[in-house]
Order: C-alpha cells, then sequence, then structure tokens
C-alpha cells in the first residue's frame, strides 16, 4: 500500500437519494493540480478496491472533498455512500488527468461543461485564481436531470462570490448555468442541444460561438463526451492532452460503479 495514503473521513453530505459528496483529511505531502483525479476506494477483504475520483476540492485547500453517484450494486459506490465520520479510506498518493489548464491553448473564455459528478473537477477550477488570469470570461455548465441534482448550486451562486480572495474575480468573470432535461426550469435541454443551438449563449447574454478564443474542458457521461467531440471535430477544434495543448479537453476517467 505504498503507492497509498490511509485517510479519515471528516464529513459526508448526501444531496439525494443517487448522490453524496464527502470530505477527508489530506496527507501534507500529497501534490496535485486543479481538474486532476486521483485513485481512491476500501480495503475489501484486505484488498483496496479502487475507482478513480476527480478531486473537488482545490490544491491549496487543506481537506480533499470528492462527489460520487451511489450505484446499488456498485462494488465501490455501494459501499462508499454508508461512510461515517471517522472512516478509513484509502487516497492515491498520484493524481493525474487531462483537465489542466495547461492542456489548453490560451483564449478569452473558458466553457466548463460537465454532466452529474463530473461537475468535480470543475469546483476546483472555479476556485483557481490561474483560471481567471488565463480567461476573461469563465462559463461553468452543469446538466442533470432533476432539480435536486444540481449539486453545489448554492454554494457557487452565494459563497463563491463573497470569497475573501476570489470573490470579485468570480462576480465579474464567472457565470454559472444549471441545465435539466427531465423537470420544470429556468434552463432546459441537454448541453450538447444548447451549444449547437445558440441557446446557451443567448440564456446567458454573451457573443455565440468563437473558434478563436473559446476553449472547452469537458467531464461527464460518455454519451455526452462523444457527442460534444464530434461537434468540436466538425467545427475545427483540436483535442489537447499533456503536453500538446489543444481547444478542449476531455477527462475519459468517469466513475460509474
Amino acid at each position: 500500500m505504498s503507492n497509498f495514503y490511509e485517510e479519515r473521513v471528516l464529513s459526508v453530505h448526501h444531496w439525494t437519494d443517487t448522490l453524496f459528496s464527502f470530505t477527508t483529511t489530506r496527507d501534507a505531502s500529497f501534490r496535485f493540480k486543479n481538474g486532476q483525479f486521483t485513485m481512491i476506494g476500501l480495503k475489501v477483504d484486505e484488498k483496496p478496491l479502487l475507482r478513480a475520483y476527480s478531486l473537488a476540492s482545490t490544491n491549496y485547500d487543506e481537506d480533499l472533498e470528492f462527489f460520487s453517484i451511489k450505484v446499488p450494486d456498485g462494488p465501490l459506490t455501494s459501499r462508499l455512500q454508508n461512510l461515517k465520520v471517522g472512516d478509513p479510506i484509502i487516497v492515491g498518493k498520484k493524481a493525474v488527468g487531462t483537465l489542466v489548464l495547461d492542456n489548453l491553448k490560451d483564449g478569452k473564455r473558458l466553457f466548463l461543461l460537465g454532466t452529474g459528478t463530473g461537475l468535480a473537477p470543475f469546483l476546483a477550477l472555479i476556485r483557481d485564481p490561474e483560471t481567471y488570469e488565463r480567461y476573461r470570461q469563465v462559463v461553468l455548465v452543469h446538466g442533470c436531470r432533476q432539480v435536486a441534482e444540481l449539486a453545489y448550486g448554492e454554494r457557487i451562486q452565494s459563497e463563491l462570490p463573497q470569497d475573501e480572495f476570489l470573490g470579485e474575480a468570480i462576480r465579474n468573470q464567472l457565470t454559472y448555468y444549471p441545465t435539466v432535461t427531465r423537470e420544470p426550469f429556468r434552463n432546459r435541454g441537454r448541453i450538447t442541444d444548447l451549444l449547437t443551438s445558440g441557446q446557451l449563449f443567448s440564456d446567458i447574454g454573451q457573443p455565440g460561438f468563437d473558434p478563436e478564443g473559446d476553449r472547452f474542458m469537458l467531464c461527464g457521461s460518455p454519451q455526452m463526451l462523444a457527442d460534444l467531440k464530434a461537434i468540436f471535430e466538425e467545427r475545427g477544434l483540436t483535442e489537447g492532452n499533456t503536453g500538446e495543448p489543444g481547444d478542449y479537453v476531455i477527462e475519459k476517467a468517469f466513475v460509474e460503479k
């Protein structure tokens, strides 16, 4: 287990019957970039049961935070959802992932497009000072099926604008756009449709798609990622990765079990 830290659960919050988040202690030697993920899990029969989880906390936070779905028969999430304060949890020592600012070309506007728990890495990125230094506008789009699944909305809209250090940048540069597909809500529709129809730009009162200045980060369901990748490729955008910055980046590690 030399590749893992053993941390302790500090808090657990159940958003819905299918979504929960939790915080843990953080080893002082654990380093990561905002937007990355690591392996976390539990010991089952003395063996580590692990899955990739994005870090919802920033690299300057004292604690770690994770956002998870609940799968009744999921090997790991069926156990994680029963976590209690004080329980041990395994956290990988190495964080990786493509959703880091260095993997994108410079631009004017950054779109963070997430569905479900794909919001997690963006919770760290919207609290990263560099995000606001590199982009004039940051648009966070969170898509879910139902209104109750729009976790963290209150924190994003009410708490972050009052942040002692980043509050001014967040108030001036961050736009939060939650949308649902199966219930009445002020914003309705799938992210792909809202983007291609131009409804997203109209709703936020900003200019339409600009291939020269717009950059995108994607995290969510495999179908959403595939659809958006096809849309971007059709419009001539290039996918970025470590060592080769692009117009958009995709996080392929997505917890479903």
